[in-house]
């Protein structure tokens, strides 16, 4: 059994990571249905997301329980408190998903107007981004980067590059959203809107992927769990709260596909290598 899970330990992790984060919701919607009206869904949804933000660490603690023990642990604990990382790292960590956020509204903007996003139109402009910084730091960022990175990301590199690794875990991480995308994509009377459904289906593969092999870029450069942590906690707070839009539908489907366009842009920049190799040395 020890030698099957050994052998298997990728694939179980993300069969744990499912059941574990899906089990919250599946539960709810004897109550909401599926989806759920947006009343409904509004108020069940931070009990939901307990079990399902918890689900990839969970599952990565139990996979490490069973295959490596307290050894790796220890491994686990060093990589989350190593900080003293080139200051390059750093910057991509925090700048890209902002950055590009910020360009491709910019282009949209000028051929409409619905194109401002929430930091700009929102009335509690404090609360929108203590939230956003909370949930991404905490519930995108620790919580799920515990699982993807510290146990996925590491196992999935013994055997395959940083491209390859990050388009197994991207793919599964895209999957992994489509039950509270389908969830929440219910309109005040539980009906399906595909104004609301579309668009995340689609940015969480066409834009989380990319994002995934970043991420895992840089976990490779580093051998740390802080970048990864940043950077996914970057993507939560910008894309869907700071720099999130109120418009669904169509405007939302562009707004995602270019922002998807522009981080599989930066990913074919650094596997190139040479080009990042002059960036390292023109930011130290």
């Amino acid at each position: 059994m020890r030698e099957y899970i050994k052998k298997n330990s990728v694939a179980l992790f993300f069969t744990l990571t499912f059941m574990i984060s899906w089990s919250g919701i599946l539960i709810i919607t004897n109550q909401t249905g599926l989806p759920a009206a947006k009343e409904q869904f509004d108020e069940w949804l931070p009990i939901a997301m307990i079990p399902y933000l918890l689900g990839p660490s969970i599952a990565g603690f139990i996979m490490i329980g069973l295959t490596k023990g307290k050894t790796e642990f220890s491994e686990l604990f060093k990589k989350l408190m190593k900080w003293r990382l080139r200051s390059s790292t750093y910057l991509i960590a925090l700048f890209v998903v902002p950055l590009l956020s910020v360009i491709s509204l910019l282009i949209l903007y000028q051929f409409s107007k619905v194109y401002i996003p929430d930091i700009i139109t929102a009335d509690d402009k404090l609360t929108l981004i203590l939230s956003g910084l909370a949930y991404g730091i905490i519930g995108g960022g620790l919580f799920e980067e515990l699982g993807w990175s510290g146990f996925a990301t590491p196992k999935l590199r013994e055997k395959y590059g940083v491209l390859k690794t990050g388009l197994i875990i991207g793919v599964f991480w895209g999957a992994w959203h489509f039950l509270p995308v389908f969830w929440g994509s219910g309109d005040r009377l539980g009906n399906l809107d595909v104004s609301i459904f579309l668009p995340g289906l689609f940015f969480h593969y066409a834009g989380l992927i990319p994002v995934r092999i970043l991420i895992v870029w840089l976990y490779d450069k580093s051998l740390s769990l802080i970048p990864p942590i940043i950077l996914h906690a970057t993507l939560t707070t910008f894309t869907f709260f700071i720099f999130n839009i109120s418009q669904l539908g169509i405007s939302l489907f562009i707004y995602y596909a270019l922002l998807s366009i522009g981080f599989w842009i930066f990913v074919a920049f650094i596997i190139k290598r040479k080009p990042l190799l002059r960036l390292h040395k023109i930011i130290k």
